[in-house]
């Protein structure tokens, strides 16, 4: 991958070369500006932000201003990465002129490189649209939190032949009408890999097993953050127990006097 800043022409070269792609979630300048020096390849401002940040019980009332505040931030700081953001529920459904007035508002408003929204042939006319208007855009496949209502919960999806069936073309559905790229989440390796192969978009995986083009975690769950964590996230670090370390130590030398010292005060 290029140490300069990661474009879409990127992203399928990477594809063609078998380079695998890396991708975070990110809200916030500060995270945004770590992970890029980490060398993440791309940076994305999920809805997710909900339930990991707002404290929502469901991505579903992430409204469009939380987005752009929080977009505005990480493509801000981010120097290299491909920052997507997500359009949140309620924002591209009602069809292409809908979700092209979304887009165009998070594009002009952010400094983003893409938008993500969930769903295949059902939003392939909103692809299309962006599409045709210069708007990159990521699809996203499989387990789609924000129909986790129709879905019954975080259920693994493509399951079956025929199921496997609908998500293939599905991808194909989104490939055709100009997506960028496709996130495959909670969805059989098998099937994630099939849908691997007969795309010419990046597949970028989430609980897909390791025959994709790419992998994304939540932020907060890769780096252990809470005391759960999905089975498909793993735990590369345990910042949580860390932060709350330093907060229990800097709260007690608040407590016995001891902070601040001679070293971080100021003389007459």
């Amino acid at each position: 991958m290029t140490t300069k800043r990661v474009r879409v022409h990127h992203l399928r070269e990477a594809k063609e070369r078998g380079e695998r792609l890396t991708m975070l979630t990110a809200y916030d300048a500060v995270t945004a500006s770590i992970f890029d020096a980490a060398g993440i390849d791309m940076l994305l401002v999920g809805d997710s932000i909900g339930n990991t940040m707002h404290g929502y019980r469901t991505t579903l009332p992430v409204t469009v201003e939380e987005i752009i505040v929080a977009a505005r931030a990480v493509a801000g700081a981010a120097q290299r990465a491909f920052v997507v953001a997500d359009l949140p529920f309620g924002s591209y459904e009602a069809g292409p002129e809908q979700a092209l007035a979304t887009a165009v508002r998070v594009m002009k408003e952010t400094g983003v490189s893409a938008v993500k929204f969930e769903g295949g042939k059902r939003v392939a006319a909103q692809v299309r649209a962006l599409t045709e208007a210069g708007i990159p855009v990521v699809g996203h496949l499989g387990y789609t939190p924000q129909s986790e209502n129709l879905l019954g919960g975080p259920r693994v999806q493509g399951r079956g032949d025929e199921a496997a069936e609908r998500l293939s073309a599905d991808a194909v559905a989104l490939a055709e009408a100009g997506a960028v790229a496709v996130v495959l989440e909670m969805v059989p390796a098998p099937v994630a890999e099939r849908i691997t192969e007969i795309l010419m978009i990046p597949t970028i995986g989430i609980g897909a097993g390791t025959a994709v083009d790419g992998q994304v975690l939540v932020w907060v769950d890769m780096a252990g953050m809470g005391d759960w964590s999905p089975r498909f996230a793993k735990r590369f670090g345990e910042v949580g127990a860390a932060l709350k370390a330093a907060a229990s130590a800097y709260a007690d030398e608040v407590r016995s006097g001891s902070f601040p010292d001679a070293d971080h005060q100021f003389d007459a």
